[in-house]
């Protein structure tokens, strides 16, 4: 089942890299907090690479003006996440997940078989907007598409 507005976001655990991979509790991370959380099917692809990573990256601080945090996840281990970050120029603060084994995109019910293209299980392309825990907004894309998950998108669809 996919992820609704008003759902609780499923317990998983996730990872980064952060002096050595850091294990993330996903109660933990969202726990009293506003958040976006955006995915994408893969680091270092096309549409991910040249717009919709950068696109958050630009428009970073307008959501901590808000107070918002923002959270980018992937179907990457956490060393190409932090590649992938590295190669962004990430600003601090924006926390880069890695979902290695799609268990949080399964229980969030937003997986995608990529098998045709090598990629295997990814995520789907979507923006989550989260208060400690509870989806309040969610933005997911149709397959091939790059709309509503962008980082202007959200901004302007964000609840005041």
């Amino acid at each position: 089942m996919t992820i609704h507005a008003g759902d609780r976001l499923p317990e998983v655990t996730l990872k980064r890299i952060r002096d050595g991979i850091q294990t993330l509790d996903t109660h933990a991370l969202f726990e009293g907090r506003k958040v976006v959380l955006f995915a994408v099917p893969g680091a270092f692809t096309p549409t991910c690479s040249a717009r919709h990573l950068p696109g958050f990256v630009a428009r970073f601080e307008e959501f901590r003006r808000r107070g918002i945090e923002v959270y980018c996840m992937a179907v990457n281990d956490p060393f190409v996440m932090k590649a992938w970050a590295t190669e962004q120029n990430v600003p601090e603060g924006l926390l880069m997940l890695s979902d290695g084994n799609a268990e949080f995109t399964r229980a969030l019910g937003l997986q995608m078989d990529a098998s045709a293209s090598g990629m295997g299980i990814r995520s789907r392309r979507f923006a989550l907007y989260v208060e400690d825990g509870i989806v309040r907004e969610a933005w997911v894309e149709e397959p091939g598409k790059f709309e509503v998950s962008s980082a202007d998108h959200v901004l302007e669809h964000l609840p005041t």
